[in-house]
């Protein structure tokens, strides 16, 4: 006996209606859950890691660009990525600002060697003073 099923089309319009108006739930549902997700989320980190180490030795990421391809990644920036980049940049101006800030006085901090004329290789020792600042600054090395 076969399975019966709407169309694909018919369950994606419906997925689309329902998913559209239930915002006022969803955040009902993360609210006061961000202790309990932490938790969970820590505690899942081996699976995490498992679980990427399995995709990368299937190629998975290669596999899905391929199979998306160019034209869909130009149409979904290009329509949807356009209309909530600005949205999504106003909303994290405090998060890049307190994120950023650990960057910016390192880089404030960083003692260049003098500068050289144009196209010397001396030069490169002051992109490698910054290179090096930041890269201990991320890493703690």
């Amino acid at each position: 006996m076969a399975i019966e099923m709407k169309d694909t089309a018919a369950i994606a319009r419906k997925f689309v209606q329902r998913a559209g108006a239930a915002g006022s739930e969803y955040k009902a549902g993360v609210t006061g859950k961000g202790a309990r997700w932490a938790t969970n989320t820590a505690a899942a980190g081996d699976n995490y890691e498992q679980g990427v180490q399995a995709a990368i030795g299937r190629k998975q990421f290669q596999r899905g660009v391929s199979a998306a391809g160019p034209t869909k990644y130009e149409q979904k920036a290009g329509e949807i990525g356009a209309t909530r980049y600005p949205q999504g940049v106003a909303g994290a101006e405090a998060a890049f600002a307190s994120g950023f800030d650990k960057y910016a006085n390192v880089l404030k901090a960083v003692s260049l060697p003098p500068r050289a004329p144009k196209g010397s290789p001396q030069n490169l020792q002051r992109v490698a003073a910054v290179a090096d600042a930041l890269h201990r600054a991320k890493t703690g090395a």
